[in-house]
């Protein structure tokens, strides 16, 4: 192996071409390069501007190209072309699309470029080649450039060295929030959302009147985002403040929608704006799949009618639907609500990454403003002073104009003899006070711009009308220098000026702007309840047969109950009664489980029907003891083949898949017996030996699940083999009012009435007594 050394020096080649070092300090070296790189000219946006330098490149060469807002357009080919030549070489693929997502106004909420032609839209196209579009700046980009040509900010070599490009514009308005930004850079990530631009300055307004303003206080300015598609917002407020305080959060997003009324009690949902981000053929698509699926299954249609606005129509599926409901469901199952991440990381002053909050990001951006005024005006400063020079020497010509005249005539070098020339000795002539004039400098000689200047001067300037203006431009200067040296001299007068910016820009793209207004609402989010299976389904009445062998049947209407229906060989009906579609189905099995079935989702009453245990996991060796209708307020007595049971409420019962809910535990030779509804104060329950026993029903308590407790006791009796074997074990049971007293069938459509049953009421787990006179043999209550 070689040795591989610290000091580079000892590791150069024959040549010195090669040099070796450690594989960890290589690797790091070139990862942290490349990590920067990304980082600081690629992924993250500067605080100041709000903008990447693939963003700002393309802005400048516009610029260069006179692309102006009231201007022609220029093809993007040649637009990319330029930049990728002279700023950004990375690709003509690359600026073209970071420059058609500038110009879509679904996309950015200020749009800085105007294009012409196909630039994508909100179904997630992709533009046009850029052969075939046009662009050119909007009147916004306008502004961000503002300055630009005096001084305002640093410039510096391109790639190549060959021009000089900004490192900064000056942006009149914070487009880091009012335009956003999304990047993902190495190690770090930033996802700014847009902003209302009239809202961003009265914050900025507000952080130059109190400097130490909390963030909440800014909320009151700035209450949330403001996307370019609209939508609501129904994060909570506290929500909102902490994520602009701490410069990380999300916020909840919501479609905007409608109820139309289509007549006769028929009404469709409209959907206007969808969420940000979300591409409008994605969303349907993914809707469509989900009534497939059916996992909005009060949702019967999705259309697209949708022109230069958004218009997704949602057809319900019953006219009982409620429409907040429909919603509800559409919120949890699709991208009609998303959520929207916040992450403020910016690079402040070009150079730090940095998470930082709203305060922190305006205060970026003031501060960036301060600097751009202080160079503007310093720029102009050294402007004034120029050309006061220049007036000064056009007024010395022109009191003197003789003998500049003369100079000029007869001299061979006229501009050395003008700059020799003393002319402090006759300089001050006869005169107001007002036309008064210092001397120039050099001890009455003129300078070499001075002396350019006159050479250059037009004969017909000759008049005593052009004196006078020079007179009064020079004072008018003069003045406004002295405002520039206070304005410069005075902070609070910096401060001032450019609050004054500041609302002229809102005046230029507040309320009165295309598009200034604000778009997304906010509202309170409340609680999206569970549907309700009648809100899903049309209400129409149904009879449920239900055959000895477990064929399950849904008739049309209720018929009469004692009509003779068909059924297979061998079969015959054991459950008949009326129902609705809406209702839901509860069978009880021997096992102890309960099964949940949709009425609406029987069988058709054409046939015979189909088996229940293909509709729920019912095992073979379970039969099915009773089907009744579901009543989330009842409550249900079940009862096992040993005498234990206990009250459940059927609320608590029902299952949600096909394997069913166990309710009722039973081992071994035991098995489920009864399920009777709790309609009395008091339970009445007869044994196999015929045994009668009367409890209260308070005795029995209410489980959701167990073995329970005993209802009657059974004794042990030797069987034919010699075994101990239960006598007897429950027959039936029932519950009953006791002022009421207790009715049973005899048989041959005879039913008794026994009014007073206090000789066999006892304790619960009791054996009981002979049953009352004309009780059944088969010691049965129905």
């Amino acid at each position: 192996m070689t040795e591989v050394v610290d000091d580079p020096a000892k590791n150069e080649g024959p040549q010195g071409s090669e040099i070796s070092e450690p594989l960890r300090r290589a690797i790091g070296e070139r990862y942290l390069t490349y990590a920067l790189s990304t980082i600081m000219h690629r992924a993250l946006p500067d605080a100041r501007d709000g903008l990447k330098p693939v963003h700002r490149r393309i802005l400048y060469a516009m610029s260069r190209l006179r692309l102006n807002s009231t201007g022609g357009f220029l093809k993007s080919a040649k637009i990319s072309g330029d930049t990728m030549g002279d700023f950004h070489p990375h690709g003509d693929a690359a600026i073209y699309d970071a420059m058609a997502r500038l110009a879509q106004d679904f996309a950015v909420r200020y749009p800085l470029v105007d294009g012409q032609g196909n630039f994508g839209n909100i179904d997630g196209d992709n533009p046009a080649a850029s052969r075939y579009t046009e662009a050119r700046m909007t009147f916004i980009a306008e502004a961000m450039l503002e300055g630009l040509s005096e001084n305002a900010v640093d410039f510096r070599d391109n790639y190549d060295g060959r021009l000089q490009e900004p490192s900064v514009l000056p942006a009149t308005f914070p487009n880091i929030l009012a335009n956003g930004a999304a990047g993902i850079a190495v190690g770090m990530a930033t996802n700014i959302p847009p902003h209302n631009i009239a809202e961003l300055i009265d914050a900025c307004v507000h952080l130059i009147k109190t400097p130490d303003a909390r963030d909440d206080t800014l909320l009151n300015y700035v209450p949330g985002p403001d996307f370019p598609t609209g939508g609501v917002i129904v994060e909570p407020r506290e929500n909102i403040a902490q994520a602009y305080s701490t410069g990380r959060g999300s916020f909840r997003l919501r479609c905007s929608y409608e109820v139309e009324d289509l007549g006769r009690g028929q009404w469709q949902v409209v959907v206007t704006e969808i969420p940000y981000q979300v591409q409008k053929s994605k969303l349907i698509e993914k809707i469509a799949e989900a009534i497939q699926t059916k996992k909005i299954p009060i949702l019967a249609d999705i259309r697209d009618e949708s022109a230069e606005d958004i218009r997704i129509v949602l057809e319900p599926r019953s006219k009982n639907v409620d429409p907040d409901v429909l919603m509800g469901m559409m919120y949890r199952n699709s991208d009609l609500e998303v959520r929207f991440s916040l992450n403020m990381n910016v690079l402040i002053d070009g150079v730090t990454p940095k998470v930082c909050s709203m305060k922190e990001v305006l205060r970026a951006f003031l501060d960036h403003r301060r600097e751009v005024l202080q160079r503007r005006s310093e720029h102009r400063m050294e402007k004034i002073d120029h050309r006061l020079e220049v007036l000064e020497g056009f007024i010395v010509a022109f009191l003197n104009l003789d003998r500049v005249i003369d100079i000029i005539r007869y001299d061979d070098d006229p501009k050395a003899a003008l700059m020799r020339e003393d002319w402090s000795r006759d300089f001050v002539r006869a005169m107001d006070e007002s036309d008064y004039v210092s001397p120039p400098p050099g001890e009455g000689e003129l300078s070499e711009v001075q002396v350019d200047a006159i050479l250059n001067m037009r004969l017909r300037s000759l008049r005593r009308l052009e004196e006078m203006e020079l007179i009064r431009e020079r004072d008018a200067l003069m003045e406004e220098r002295a405002g520039l040296e206070d304005l410069l001299a005075s902070d609070d007068l910096q401060w001032s000026r450019i609050s004054d910016q500041l609302k002229e820009t809102k005046k230029q793209f507040g309320k009165d702007y295309d598009g200034g207004a604000r778009r997304t609402r906010f509202a309170e989010a409340g609680e999206v309840e569970e549907v309700p299976l009648e809100a899903m389904i049309d209400r129409e009445p149904i009879t449920v047969v239900c055959s000895q062998m477990g064929w399950i049947r849904a008739m049309t209407g209720h018929i009469d109950l004692t009509r003779e229906l068909k059924f297979k060989d061998g079969d015959g009906p054991r459950f008949i009664f009326h129902a609705e579609t809406t209702d839901r189905l509860l069978v009880f099995g021997s096992n102890g489980r309960f099964y949940t079935l949709s009425a609406a989702n029987l069988p058709g009453g054409r046939g015979m029907g189909e088996p229940v245990r293909l509709i729920v996991d019912l095992p073979n060796e379970a039969e099915i003891l009773d089907l009744m209708i579901h009543n989330p307020d009842g409550k249900l007595l079940v009862a096992s083949s040993e005498g234990n049971g206990f009250v459940c409420e059927e609320k608590e019962i029902v299952a949600q898949t096909r394997t069913g809910k166990q309710v009722l535990n039973v081992k071994g030779d035991d098995k489920a017996k009864l399920c009777i509804p709790v309609i009395g104060d008091h339970v009445a329950i007869v044994s196999e030996n015929g045994k009668f026993l009367v409890f209260p029903t308070e005795e029995l308590p209410v489980m959701s699940r167990g073995k329970g407790v005993r209802l009657q006791k059974y004794n042990m009796a030797r069987g034919k083999q010699g075994a101990l074997e239960l006598d007897g074990g429950l027959s039936d049971v029932t519950t009953f009012d006791w002022s009421d007293g207790l009715s049973w069938e005899m048989g041959g459509g005879k039913t008794r009435h026994e009014p007073d049953l206090a000789q066999w009421l006892g304790k619960r787990a009791g054996v009981g007594k002979r049953p009352p006179y004309g009780f059944p043999r088969t010691y049965k209550f129905k």
